[in-house]
């Protein structure tokens, strides 16, 4: 018998996308703790679906996908990875899931 899984189909996401600064490694212990509390506010009331650094190179580099735009553009104006330089660069891309399970 046939597995049916619930899918979504259509729903706007906004994905934020992190590279990394140079010599980024150093500031990042000062600043984790108030990164990952951002995050986990943002989450605690869905603004924030997922988040997550890149395994492969350059290394440093992450991403988040957030359930609106003003979200994804609020979370970077309180992070203190982007305040503190450890983000040299980052962009909001609107995208659109198509599947989800």
């Amino acid at each position: 018998m046939p597995v049916h899984r619930s899918h979504h189909y259509h729903h706007m996401k906004y994905v934020l996308l992190y590279n990394s600064a140079p010599g980024f490694m150093e500031k990042v212990p000062a600043h984790i703790g108030a990164h990952r509390a951002l995050w986990a506010t943002f989450s605690a009331d869905e603004r924030l679906l997922m988040i997550g650094p890149f395994n492969d190179p350059p290394i440093g580099d992450a991403m988040g996908v957030f359930a609106t735009r003003e979200a994804a553009e609020e979370f970077v104006r309180l992070d203190p990875f982007v305040s503190s330089g450890i983000v040299a660069k980052w962009t909001i891309r609107e995208w659109n899931e198509v599947l989800a399970p």
